[in-house]
């Protein structure tokens, strides 16, 4: 089952009253997107690091939560971060 949260339903429930409408050249950006996606999702370099025992336990519990591979969730946290979709919160 997908989880979703508040925004993602909101989507979702615009879509099925209708509230969307395709736009013209649909097929030529949905290549782009596709593109722009598989280059997101490509995984071409390797990173080794060391963190603590407690982190990398509370990772693996994290991502069995979300059913990730815990490496999955790593990279994912890292680039929602560098993208900015990932802000730190205030103190």
């Amino acid at each position: 089952m997908i989880r979703l949260d508040k925004e993602e339903k909101d989507l979702v429930g615009s879509i099925e009253k209708g509230n969307w409408k395709r736009i013209s050249n649909f097929g030529k950006e949905k290549l782009r997107y596709q593109e722009i996606a598989k280059a997101t999702i490509r995984k071409d370099k390797r990173v080794n690091i060391r963190i603590s025992q407690k982190d990398l336990e509370s990772l693996h519990v994290k991502a069995l939560q979300e059913g990730l591979p815990y490496q999955t969730l790593v990279s994912s946290v890292l680039h929602k971060y560098l993208s900015g979709r990932l802000k730190e919160k205030a103190a």
